[in-house]
């Protein structure tokens, strides 16, 4: 039967709208479905997402709730405490001050300190520069320290903390060791130089010629509405805690302010944002000064991946009570992936692959190959000890004064450990990697700081002939709620 023209115009009408509406289709649509699945079996209170891909925001938006209590649901504006994807973002605010000539990268950090400065244990400090706070080799050790608003332990000064924990136990530029406390100091020194408390400095120089309208050092005055509360792995909401590291760990932001951070770093800033760093020095942030493993490493902020030679992935993590967050950037397709949670999950690594699945499938497999890099090093922990067998005898340095402390390397492989004048006790899990004996033991370091929550003793020490040097960390024991981890210098002798 022939069709009336009116009636085969309709038809073609009809056959290219259906056409236009597939290729519109959202492409993250099964995602969003798979999202709310894995909340729901994990109970995860909230996620935040954003994409954003050739200098455009395509997709963002919030899942769940930011406040269970109070009912109040989470979206692409909600702020998220971001844990240690504050470092590129306290990177950037240096650069500022760098690019204005107030701070020297390559000079020794202790130039832009005040009466309390840095100290070698070995090596020298002046080799501390504050690139090397920047990409964790400045011989600073592990350390991270948290301060609840219901407890009656208080931060101490700036000044203190250094005077306490600003020891190098490691030669500067020595080896890459993630230290908390390299950007605590890179905070206070931002602060020092720009004769500012480093969270206005960073919301005048840094937030708010970005655009960054929902992000903060902390929680500042008139946000509080929009921060989603912090939950343990059982939903128990957490007490607002800070640290004596700030500029490491205490930054909140949106995902949609978080995207266009990132949209910045790629260089496709948006019409109201400032270019408060040039192209050159955007490109001094991602370029690795500092080998993680043998595709990874670190620069001003950001970690670098390579795989092959095309694919480059930069980024950022978080991680501590009731906070895990990424922040990645890949160049090749000018792509930036936010996803933050309010509780501890795997949820913001897995989304992140899954969009990378969707807007780059050629790419996928060496993008996950770009977050499992290692060290390529082969360890035989019986054969290396035995070279030990004996006893040491040294000292471990606190703030509060000294301990001695005795190893002894037995024939067996055992390592038997006496702290001061407590009973010995046997280092666990003891072997020698890269040249670094490392175990734990029970005991008692001796420092308010340390005995505030219960601890093993984490030894780290590199040989050096006939001497074991480097770090004792007092580790809180797992709880429902973060610990700390505080490094004190040691040295032993063989006798």
């Amino acid at each position: 039967m022939r069709l009336f023209p009116c009636t085969t115009t309709i038809l073609l009408i009809f056959y290219s709208f259906l056409i236009s509406a597939d290729v519109r289709a959202d492409p993250f649509d099964g995602l969003r479905v798979g999202i709310r699945r894995r909340m729901a079996e994990d109970q995860i209170p909230s996620l935040a997402v954003a994409v954003a891909r050739d200098g455009e925001i395509i997709w963002e938006e919030g899942f769940g709730w930011a406040d269970r209590e109070n009912r109040v649901r989470a979206d692409e504006h909600t702020m998220y405490s971001l844990a240690s994807i504050s470092k590129p973002i306290t990177a950037t605010g240096l650069m500022v001050l760098v690019e204005r000539g107030l701070i020297d990268l390559d000079a020794p950090a202790n130039r832009h300190l005040g009466p309390a400065k840095l100290k070698a244990c070995v090596g020298n400090a002046r080799e501390a520069t504050i690139r090397r706070l920047a990409n964790h080799t400045s011989g600073l050790p592990l350390h991270y320290q948290f301060f609840y608003e219901d407890e009656t332990y208080q931060r101490p000064t700036m000044d203190e903390t250094i005077r306490r924990y600003g020891r190098l136990i490691s030669r500067p530029g020595e080896t890459y060791r993630y230290a908390n406390m390299g950007y605590g100091i890179l905070d206070h020194i931002i602060a020092r130089a720009s004769e500012m408390d480093f969270a206005q400095f960073m919301r005048r120089e840094v937030f708010l010629p970005l655009d960054m309208t929902h992000t903060s050092v902390d929680i500042g005055p008139r946000l509080e509405k929009y921060a989603a509360v912090r939950y343990t792995s059982d939903q128990t909401p957490l007490p607002f805690y800070t640290f004596d590291h700030p500029g490491a760990s205490a930054v909140f932001s949106s995902a949609h302010d978080l995207v266009r951070f990132g949209m910045f770093h790629l260089k496709q800033r948006t019409d109201d944002q400032k270019a408060i760093l040039s192209e050159a020095s955007i490109d001094e942030m991602q370029r690795p000064t500092a080998e993680i493993s043998a595709h990874s490493g670190y620069g001003l902020g950001w970690q670098i991946a390579t795989v092959g030679e095309d694919l480059r992935v930069v980024s950022h993590s978080g991680g501590m009570g009731g906070v895990n967050t990424l922040l990645t950037l890949v160049p090749k397709h000018k792509l930036v992936i936010v996803a933050l949670v309010n509780t501890n999950t795997s949820l913001p690594r897995d989304v992140t692959r899954d969009i990378f699945e969707i807007l780059a499938p050629e790419d996928a497999g060496r993008w996950q190959e770009s977050q499992n890099g290692t060290h390529d090093n082969d360890h035989d922990a019986e054969t290396t000890l035995s070279d030990l067998r004996g006893d040491w005898s040294g000292h471990v340095e606190t703030y509060a004064g000294e301990l001695p402390i005795e190893l002894s390397f037995k024939d067996s492989g055992d390592v038997h450990v006496r702290l001061g004048e407590q009973l010995k006790t046997l280092l666990d899990e003891a072997r020698l990697e890269d040249g670094y004996l490392r175990g734990r033991f029970s005991g008692d370091i001796q420092t308010d700081d340390a005995n505030r929550r219960p601890y093993h003793l984490h030894v780290h020490l590199k040989r050096r002939d006939d001497v074991l040097n480097g770090s004792i960390t007092a580790i809180s024991l797992p709880g429902s709620r973060a610990g700390n981890a505080l490094s004190y210098w040691v040295e032993v002798r063989r006798r």
